[in-house]
């Protein structure tokens, strides 16, 4: 994982809960690569076509909010979303996204500072967001290392799998991750 992340911005309001993220009419799709051609389907339909590995959502206050559903940090990871900087985060999908090695940054008056379009950057290590297209930033208290760690290893399922593999003096192969 990089501690700085760049990306172009998709942007969404406030309150946009699970179900804007993945319907629950596909809670039934196992596959991700089938997953992703309908995340934020709801909320902003032209993401799963222009979406590129990398990307960034910033979004308004209590996002992911709704049902604790798996799938909503599932079928973001599974696109390639680089992180996802809010406002703030319903704490469920705040951690479900950091298990599943997705940056969740909390940072109280970000989605003021972009549009559509824009290119940002997260600064893990500083605690910085900016709009690299306006200059304009926001502060964010950088996340704690056990969290750092998780993101650093690919999710909390890859974290365990290499901490058993080196209590056992094996290597495991990772998880392939887009």
């Amino acid at each position: 994982m990089r501690s700085v992340i760049e990306g172009r911005v998709w942007t969404l309001g406030r309150d946009v809960d699970t179900d804007q993220i993945i319907s629950g009419k596909y809670l039934t799709i196992l596959d991700p690569n089938e997953l992703k051609k309908h995340v934020f389907e709801i909320a902003l339909p032209e993401f799963a076509a222009g979406a590129r590995a990398g990307d960034l959502i910033v979004a308004g206050e209590n996002f992911g909010s709704g049902s604790s559903r798996e799938h909503a940090p599932q079928a973001m990871r599974a696109i390639g979303v680089g992180a996802v900087v809010a406002d703030s985060f319903a704490r469920i999908f705040f951690r479900n996204a950091i298990n599943l090695g997705i940056p969740a940054i909390e940072a109280p008056g970000v989605r003021a500072i972009f549009s559509a379009g824009d290119l940002g950057r997260v600064d893990l290590t500083v605690g910085r967001v900016t709009n690299v297209s306006s200059g304009a930033s926001v502060p964010f208290p950088p996340l704690p290392h056990h969290l750092l760690d998780l993101l650093e290893a690919g999710g909390l399922v890859e974290k365990v799998r290499r901490e058993l593999a080196a209590r056992a003096g094996a290597s495991v192969p990772s998880a392939s991750r887009p």
